[in-house]
């Protein structure tokens, strides 16, 4: 008897193991007609608008929202357009960093103006920090740029200055040294 159920036990488990790989077969199958199924019932609309997603991403970078915002100004309804986004299946916080790099080439921020204005464009304010604190910036660099950018179209005083970075989310710190490497 004691021979049976240890003869019983492999085979308990070679059983198990069989369902457990027949079970994943199965889900890897209708996982594969959930693909083709979904193939065909893409409309041609959401196919071009993936494509355009996809164009789009190649240029620069977007936030989920504004990536949404800039199919629907190509054309696309708000359901093609959100099917889009969410298809490409992107990393919203890779493109956070992405845009906030975009920006700092363009002009000077702050830390904190850069998350504001990475939130104006529809990133969350997760991925906005995200991005701030993902990069490799000198904020007080930052403020000099900025404050270079200010005198070249108008004047100011060195206090006067200092409390236009302040505003702009400089530090007391950063809008000080700026002030000093200016000359002001």
């Amino acid at each position: 008897i004691d021979e049976l159920k240890e003869n019983e036990e492999p085979k308990k488990g070679t059983e198990e193991a069989a369902k457990l790989e027949e079970e994943r077969k199965s889900e890897e199958s209708a996982k594969q007609v959930a693909k083709e199924e979904n193939k065909v019932t893409e409309t041609l609309s959401q196919q071009n608008a993936v494509k355009k997603a996809e164009q789009y991403f190649k240029v620069m970078a977007f936030s989920k929202s504004g990536l949404i915002k800039q199919l629907e100004f190509e054309g696309f309804s708000h359901e093609d357009a959100t099917y889009a986004v969410n298809k490409i299946n992107a990393d919203w916080k890779k493109q956070a960093v992405k845009k906030a790099e975009e920006y700092l080439n363009v002009m000077a921020f702050s830390k904190n103006g850069l998350i504001g204005q990475l939130e104006f464009d529809g990133f969350s304010n997760e991925e906005a920090n995200h991005a701030v604190n993902n990069l490799n910036v000198n904020w007080k660099e930052q403020a000099v740029r900025k404050g270079k950018e200010y005198l070249n179209i108008m004047a100011f005083s060195r206090n006067g200055l200092i409390e236009q970075l302040k505003f702009d989310g400089f530090t007391l710190e950063e809008a000080t040294y700026a002030a000093d490497q200016i000359g002001l």
